[in-house]
């Protein structure tokens, strides 16, 4: 049986990668565990890793283990990001840099690495990856160079891809964090009977997918022979306002919007051009928003009746 290493496995991505390969391959979880360890409760073959990408022997003692490498490991807030640049920097930049060297050192097979839509700023749309990268926020720019890292490392002879998330939700992810993605924050907020809050005038536009989708993109570019930068989208545009008008309708429940200032770092419209990912990976995104919606709203409703 092959062997994985999922960085970051104890957070929203990485414990669905987890349970996505689990009985096919064999995964080692490198993680902190600072939260997130009951994400992977009851996935077997699994090996825990306490430890940090900062920690050159950490991240030796895991690579060394493995074929492949998944790596989601990051501070991923663009708000957190702008308070606190210099940590985002040396998580994500120092970080990624440590995995990559232990994984040229081994010679694992291929390692893909979590980049974002947030590298495009606020490009021509769809974004696709031929455009020029705009940054302005500290993790976009974190991101880049994480994509600027790998391919450098390609050109020493080790396989990499770089997968542009956009906008992803599922169940297991964060709702109550000042940081907190659109879609959990929304859910919550909607069940809870608290009114919406807006960072500008909510008419701004996201490509949502589904993390089922998530998984199924980093297999196929952890199997392919392709390498480079490669959009993981819907390729739709939702409004804000739109996705929240969605959530009530299919939990039934009713609130009112409330609009604060729109927040530094943040890109006004975003979608994605799906064409690349679709041609050299065999990569769609399958699953509908209504459909993600619903699963991640079943997983929110049941959490609350456990509490």
């Amino acid at each position: 049986m092959k062997t994985i290493l999922i960085t970051g496995c104890g957070g929203f991505i990485g414990s669905h990668l987890a349970e996505y390969f689990s009985g096919r391959y064999a995964i080692v979880a490198l993680d902190t565990f600072s939260r997130g360890a009951g994400n992977l409760a009851g996935i077997p073959n699994l090996e825990l890793v306490n430890g940090s990408i900062l920690d050159t022997e950490c991240v030796a003692s895991a690579v060394e283990k493995t074929d492949y490498v998944l790596h989601q490991a990051a501070q991923t807030s663009v708000p957190a990001s702008v308070e606190n640049p210099n940590a985002t920097i040396e998580t994500n930049v120092t970080g990624t840099l440590n995995v990559l060297e232990s994984a040229l050192e081994h010679k694992v097979k291929k390692v893909v690495l979590a980049s974002s839509c947030a590298v495009y700023g606020n490009a021509k749309l769809p974004a696709g990856e031929w455009a020029a990268p705009a940054p302005f926020s500290p993790y976009a720019e974190s991101k880049l160079k994480n994509e600027r890292q790998a391919a450098g490392f390609a050109a020493k002879g080790l396989p990499t891809a770089c997968l542009r998330y956009f906008n992803i939700y599922g169940p297991r992810q964060a709702p109550d964090s000042p940081y907190s993605a659109v879609i959990p924050r929304f859910i919550h907020t909607i069940l809870s009977g608290r009114r919406i809050t807006f960072y500008g005038d909510g008419k701004q536009t996201r490509d949502f997918v589904y993390v089922r989708d998530v998984a199924r993109a980093n297999e196929l570019a952890m199997l392919s022979k392709s390498a480079g930068v490669f959009n993981v989208c819907s390729g739709k545009a939702v409004s804000l306002i739109g996705l929240a008008e969605l959530i009530m309708k299919l939990t039934g429940k009713k609130t009112e919007p409330l609009f604060e200032p729109g927040r530094k770092g943040d890109i006004r419209h975003m979608y994605g051009s799906p064409e690349l990912a679709k041609k050299e990976l065999g990569f769609e995104a399958k699953v509908s928003l209504e459909e993600g919606l619903k699963e991640t709203i079943d997983y929110f409703i049941e959490k609350q009746t456990q509490k």
